[in-house]
C-alpha cells in the first residue's frame, strides 16, 4: 500500500511540474521565431534512465552529467515516459506517461537537479542571449547542487558572491582564459576547481554546479551558447546526447518534461527503498 501510495504520489507530483508553463525566452530572431531551442541536463545523481516520446525510445541510458542538445523545435503537443535504463519498451514506466506541451518562441535549458536540502527537483533556465560589445564574452554560474551559499571566484578573486540554488549569476568579461574555484560562501578553499574557463567572444559560457555536497558527488558541467550577434545556438561540451533527424519532433517533450519527471523518478526509487524496508 505505501509503495503505490508512494507512486501516485510522485506521479502526481511530476504532472504539476509538467503543466507549469517554461519561462518565455528573452527575445527571438527572424529566423528562429516560432521555434524553441532546447537543451537538457541531468544533474540528479545515480539515476539513469531510459526516455520514451510518443512510444518511441528519444535518449537511451541518460546519465547525471549528460547534457543533451539543443535543436530548434516547433511547438506541439507529446506523451513522454520515463523508464529504468534497457528497458525493452514503455510498457512499465518509472513514471508517466504524461502529456506535455512546449510552446514555441523560447530559448532556454532544462536542469533536473537537487535543491539546496537534497530534494530532486526541476528548473528551466532562460539562456540570455542578448547581444555582446566587441572583444567581450558572456559568463553564466548556475548553482543547481545540494549545499550552501557559494562564492565563485575567478582569476584568485571574489567575482560572485553568496550564490544560492537554483540562482544564477551573469558576468560580461573580455573575452579570454580565467582560473575559476567555487567556494563555501565566506570561505576560501575551494570545493570545485579551480579549472580554467575560456570566455569567447561573442558567446555565454555557462558553468553549472551541480551534485551534492554531503554525498561528496559536486561538479561541474558548462555549456557553450554562441550566436549573440545572430540566431543564438547552444553548444554542449563534455557528453552528449543528441537525437538523429528523425527524432528532432520527439524532443519537444524533453523541455519541461524530462527535468521534471527525471526528478520525480529519482524520489520514487528512494520512497520504493524506504517501503521495502519497512
Amino acid at each position: 500500500m505505501r509503495k503505490t501510495l508512494s507512486a501516485a504520489v510522485t506521479t502526481a507530483c511530476g504532472a504539476a511540474l509538467l503543466t507549469t508553463a517554461l519561462p518565455a525566452a528573452a527575445a527571438t530572431t527572424d529566423d528562429g521565431a516560432g521555434m524553441a531551442s532546447l537543451s537538457v541536463l541531468h544533474g540528479v545523481p545515480e539515476l539513469t534512465v531510459d526516455v520514451y516520446v510518443n512510444g518511441d525510445l528519444t535518449l537511451d541510458d541518460f546519465a547525471p552529467g549528460d547534457l543533451a542538445g539543443p535543436l530548434d523545435l516547433a511547438p506541439g503537443d507529446y506523451e513522454l515516459a520515463v523508464t529504468a535504463a534497457d528497458a525493452a519498451d514503455a510498457s512499465e514506466p518509472v513514471i508517466g506517461p504524461v502529456d506535455v506541451t512546449l510552446e514555441g518562441g523560447t530559448s532556454y535549458t532544462a536542469a533536473a537537479h537537487l535543491d539546496a536540502d537534497g530534494q530532486p527537483t526541476a528548473t528551466a533556465f532562460v539562456n540570455d542571449t542578448s547581444m555582446l560589445e566587441a572583444g567581450q564574452g558572456r559568463l553564466t554560474v548556475r548553482h543547481i547542487a545540494a549545499a550552501p551559499a557559494v562564492d565563485v571566484w575567478a582569476d584568485g578573486a571574489v567575482a560572485i558572491e553568496g550564490l544560492t540554488n537554483p540562482d544564477e549569476k551573469s558576468l560580461e568579461l573580455p573575452a579570454g582564459t580565467i582560473e575559476a574555484a567555487v567556494s563555501v560562501s565566506g570561505e576560501t578553499d575551494p570545493v570545485l576547481g579551480p579549472t580554467d574557463v575560456t570566455v569567447t567572444e561573442g558567446a555565454a559560457t555557462v558553468v553549472y554546479a551541480w551534485g551534492s555536497a554531503e554525498d561528496g558527488s559536486l561538479a561541474l558541467a558548462t555549456q557553450a551558447i554562441e550566436g549573440m550577434h545572430s540566431a543564438p545556438e547552444g553548444v554542449p561540451t563534455g557528453t552528449t546526447q543528441v537525437p538523429g533527424e528523425q527524432q528532432q519532433g520527439l524532443w519537444l517533450a524533453v523541455g519541461g518534461g524530462l527535468a521534471a519527471l527525471l526528478a520525480g523518478g529519482v524520489l520514487m526509487a528512494r520512497r520504493q527503498v524506504a517501503s521495502s524496508r519497512v
